[in-house]
């Protein structure tokens, strides 16, 4: 990356936070957005599918955060409240939650099951102006802004945002009070395919505040040269779950405590 875009990495040390997609009830392996596709987890860090029981063992291997995409509300349902004050208050984990938020009554109620952080998803986003609404409400260390993507470009569902590349929308978030981002490109989700650079290069350009990075990290290499290039947290799922990136991996290189 040229010097004149590279962000600074002092005392930027990235996190990884694991992930639990939860569709039906159940701890589901996300491949690809490929939602009709979606089967029960099967991990090698827990014996069951069932979302508490994968928390509590994230939270017994030493993470502190966790990511949590509620899919049927994402799909057009109803945020999973219960789930969420369960999974919040059970395990003591810093959640930060997706489940397709369009209004301030819906993260209203999200935060108030003691989760950390809602989560604000393009692909699911009608009114932009809404992202500048929860930032005035809420304030940013309760909000996280999602850039969704397939394959590099933005999903949405608002006119506004059509045709926008990630990092325009990036930018025009930040001016509504935007600090926290997170870019999850869904057609890498699952597939072990690597980090888009040339797109992530691009919003690091623009993102003055905080960046997680998901979709298809693969290994323990992959959370170095995010590293390096001074990303704050990677959502990791399948690296994971499949064992591919080990827990001893991660406390070596100081990733988790």
């Amino acid at each position: 990356m040229p010097p004149e875009t590279a962000r600074s990495v002092a005392g930027v040390t990235l996190k990884v936070i694991p992930v639990i997609d939860v569709l039906n009830g159940v701890a589901v392996h996300a491949v690809r957005g490929r939602r009709e596709q979606y089967r029960p987890i099967r991990s090698t860090l827990c014996g069951t599918a069932n979302p508490f029981d994968e928390a509590s063992a994230f939270r017994s291997l030493g993470f502190r955060e966790m990511y949590v995409a509620d899919l049927d509300a994402i799909l057009g349902g109803r945020p999973s409240l219960l789930l969420c004050k369960q999974l919040a208050r059970g395990t003591g984990l810093l959640m930060m939650v997706d489940a397709g938020v369009t209004n301030l009554t819906d993260a209203g109620a999200l935060l108030a099951t003691g989760i950390a952080s809602v989560v604000i998803g393009t692909e699911t986003l009608t009114d932009p102006h809404f992202v500048r609404q929860a930032v005035h409400l809420f304030g940013t260390e309760r909000l996280f802004m999602s850039l969704d993507m397939r394959n590099g470009r933005l999903l949405t569902r608002s006119a506004d945002l059509e045709g926008l590349d990630p990092a325009s929308a990036a930018s025009l978030f930040q001016s509504m009070g935007a600090t926290r981002f997170i870019a999850l490109d869904l057609a890498r989700v699952g597939s072990l395919d690597g980090i888009d650079t040339h797109v992530l290069e691009a919003l690091i350009g623009i993102i003055r505040g905080e960046i997680i990075v998901g979709g298809g990290i693969r290994d323990l290499r992959d959370l170095k040269e995010l590293r390096s290039l001074g990303v704050h947290g990677a959502l990791v799922a399948t690296s994971l779950h499949s064992g591919v990136i080990t827990i001893r991996q991660l406390k070596d290189e100081k990733f988790i405590a």
